[in-house]
């Protein structure tokens, strides 16, 4: 009988013998390593904004995630480029049971953060002024800031406080307008907790897949919220 040699056996025994490992390999195995993944560009140096933002975003994976959430909404009040809600969202999705935490540290940063802006303003505007206006916002911008805190100081700080409108810009420009600080801390505490909080509820909900619509629609439907809102104080008006 003859014997049946094991396979590995079978190859040293005849060389012309071919198993699987030796059929000619597909072009994509022959291509260099990562040829098929799409290259990931470096971020420029000139492009800081974008270096800012994933720096931000880093600071999720931290063990100093919280204290670095308060830190960013505290300074992000008055002059930081990049909103607390990327770092809330990123540490969120990480712990969806701490997402009214998350909210609560985002709120009470960024209130006394709005403080220090109203500070500012009310203080050190002789001093700081060319700088805000170099590289924060134009000067012609600011002017109308003034005219309208003149009619509408609270909803003024209310709706920059809940919406994309730079919060900031109404931060240091109450203080410079010395408009009511009780009234600026009310309205500032209102907004700033019915965004972080609306935020902090999506995402404890509905988990990762809100993300996206997140980014993508709240700030549009925040403007539509607050359009409605004081929509409808001015027709309660009108009517009585």
């Amino acid at each position: 009988m003859e014997e049946t040699l094991p396979l590995s056996e079978t190859n040293m025994s005849d060389p012309s013998a071919t198993t699987t490992s030796d059929k000619p390999l597909e072009p994509a195995a022959l291509a260099e390593p990562g040829a098929g993944a799409v290259p990931v560009k470096p971020v420029p140096r000139w492009a800081i904004h974008r270096r800012i933002y994933d720096w931000t975003l880093s600071l999720a994976h931290s063990k100093h995630g919280t204290t670095s959430l308060f830190c960013l909404s505290f300074a992000e009040s008055s002059f930081f480029p990049i909103p607390p809600d990327v770092l809330q969202i990123a540490l969120t999705l990480e712990k969806r049971t701490r997402a009214f935490f998350y909210a609560f540290i985002s709120t009470l940063g960024s209130v006394l953060g709005g403080m220090l802006g109203y500070l500012i303003g009310f203080a050190l505007w002789s001093a700081v002024s060319q700088f805000f206006f170099d590289y924060i916002i134009k000067e012609e911008v600011f002017l109308k800031v003034k005219t309208l805190y003149q009619d509408y100081d609270f909803w003024c700080v209310f709706i920059a406080a809940f919406t994309p409108i730079p919060y900031k810009v109404f931060t240091i420009a109450g203080g410079v307008f010395a408009i009511s600080f009780p009234m600026f801390v009310i309205a500032s505490a209102i907004g700033r907790a019915g965004r972080f909080f609306l935020v902090g509820a999506l995402l404890y909900k509905f988990g990762p897949p809100i993300k996206t619509f997140i980014e993508k629609y709240f700030n549009i439907l925040s403007l539509l919220f607050v359009v409605l809102l004081v929509g409808a104080f001015m027709l309660l008006k009108l009517l009585h």
